[in-house]
């Protein structure tokens, strides 16, 4: 019995066509009728033929795969997020690598060129080194942002943050906060997520309110928050409202304030940011401003889908939020 694996040669000879069209009927180019494409699909089945992916991809000029870059699939929103990627992605037909840069610009750099390297037919970027000088390049394949400002020719796909910022402040002000300390990552990160901080002192500044804002980054160890919490308690001995710009974060300062004797939500009222799944399963007494996780996946898909196919897409896409009310304020 042979086992010589089927050639398009054998394929074409049993469809009774040219290799040409065999070709064309497997990278859907050009005009076939019907029945040809069925007897070419007939004579690849009763082979078990199994096409040249490489010679393919070289003959299309696309490999079907999406790079996803994402700073740790250890955060909950995060781990959502690649996930809905992912599945959104592989239903179009692609494949997907990912990068976890665990927030490391030379991390981030390697997995960048990495997958430049591969020739993908786009990235999904999540990540926050905006700076790497790969991502101001000319020429780069189609590249949608999720959340960060990467450059002005890179779309951005966002929740509103603004006004997730503004509830999760006039919330604090309206349960009887009067002290209210905001948490997020430093200014010099270029992402829209800033805007949760600009309504957060918006809303104090229109309460005749001072704002504190207190900064803290992925690439931070949990010790290292740990002490920048405590001495929020510290410097800040009335504080009575925390508006964390992660529930990460917000999780966190629970626990501490739990250690110290402030009890959550009598002494201290405190919300977070993201609300993702697993966290409202896990978590579901923390009050936290919800990003449509699954409706951000599905319109980066689609202007990477339009980028990919030389289509007009928007550049900047921002996608209204929820409150998840829990009993933390």
């Amino acid at each position: 019995m042979s086992t010589r694996r089927p050639k398009i040669d054998d394929v074409a000879k049993l469809a009774q066509v040219s290799k040409s069209t065999v070709s064309r009927v497997l990278n859907n180019r050009g005009y076939l009728s019907q029945n040809t494409i069925e007897k070419v699909y007939q004579a690849i089945e009763e082979l078990n033929y199994r096409p040249n992916t490489i010679a393919r991809q070289l003959y299309s000029n696309k490999t079907n795969i999406i790079g996803l870059i994402f700073p740790t699939v250890n955060n909950p929103f995060y781990a959502e997020m690649v996930e809905a990627l992912e599945k959104k992605l592989f239903n179009r037909g692609f494949k997907v690598i990912l990068g976890n840069s665990m927030n490391d610009p030379h991390k981030e750099e390697t997995y960048l060129l990495q997958l430049l390297s591969h020739q993908v037919d786009g990235l999904i970027v999540g990540a926050h080194n905006q700076d790497l000088k790969e991502y101001q390049k000319k020429n780069l394949p189609p590249i949608v942002a999720i959340d960060m400002n990467l450059n002005p020719e890179i779309p951005v796909v966002s929740s509103d943050n603004y006004q997730g910022g503004k509830i999760a402040t006039q919330l604090l002000l309206k349960s009887g906060a009067k002290e209210i300390i905001h948490i997020n990552g430093p200014a010099s990160v270029k992402s829209p997520a800033q805007k949760r901080r600009q309504a957060y002192e918006d809303v104090l500044k229109e309460n005749n309110l001072i704002p504190h804002t207190y900064t803290v980054s992925l690439k931070d160890s949990k010790s290292k928050k740990i002490q920048i919490f405590r001495e929020i308690f510290r410097e800040h001995p009335l504080v009575d409202g925390i508006f964390a710009s992660s529930d990460i974060n917000a999780a966190l300062i629970i626990q501490i304030a739990k250690q110290l004797g402030i009890k959550v939500p009598d002494d201290l009222k405190v919300i977070g940011y993201d609300g993702a799944n697993i966290t409202r399963l896990l978590m579901p007494d923390l009050t936290s401003i919800i990003q449509p996780v699954e409706t951000m996946s599905q319109k980066a898909v689609d202007i990477l889908q339009k980028m990919i196919n030389d289509e007009p897409y928007p550049r900047n896409i921002i996608l209204p939020v929820e409150l998840w009310k829990g009993t933390t304020a």
